[in-house]
């Protein structure tokens, strides 16, 4: 969803590429959830995990953070993505608990951290911080399903 964003925000208008990022963001839990069950993998927590409420109300943080996001890029157009990136980013955090994987906290901390860089330094830009985010979540896919499947085939092998 990202780098559709940034392409249409590149290439055809700021203001497409903003209400890509926002309406296609709403898609991302449940289009998440389809694609996980046609891969045959659970589309939840186990129900013996404590925080598997947590889940939803981590979710509802960043409907939470648009306004700020808003009020960022009606200051500043250019805001929008690093806006975006912090307020992503920061909803990644409680996932290392929620899930018990270490490396959210890294993809927190390269978009929190991104998007303060950019916001601060290269905000005569529009679209970077859509392309650097997903660029970083493409990556962050590929090396996560890597982890995943270890963690799976290390568990499967311990008992």
């Amino acid at each position: 969803m990202w780098l559709v964003s940034a392409a249409i925000g590149t290439w055809v208008s700021p203001g497409g590429g903003i209400a890509v990022l926002c309406l296609g963001g709403a898609l991302i839990f449940p289009l998440t959830q389809v694609v996980l069950r046609a891969i045959g993998r659970s589309a939840t927590l186990r129900a013996d995990n404590p925080l598997r409420h947590l889940a939803m109300q981590i979710a509802l943080t960043i409907p939470l953070g648009l306004p700020l996001v808003g009020a960022a890029a009606l200051h500043r157009l250019n805001w929008f993505y690093p806006a975006m990136m912090i307020v992503v980013g920061a909803h990644y955090l409680p996932f290392v608990f929620l899930y018990g994987m270490r490396h959210f906290a890294v993809l927190c901390g390269l978009m929190v951290a991104g998007g303060i860089m950019l916001g601060l330094y290269l905000h005569d830009t529009f679209s970077l911080g859509g392309w650097l985010t997903g660029a970083t979540l493409v990556v962050f896919g590929i090396v996560g399903g890597f982890l995943s499947r270890r963690e799976g085939q290390a568990a499967r092998t311990a008992v």
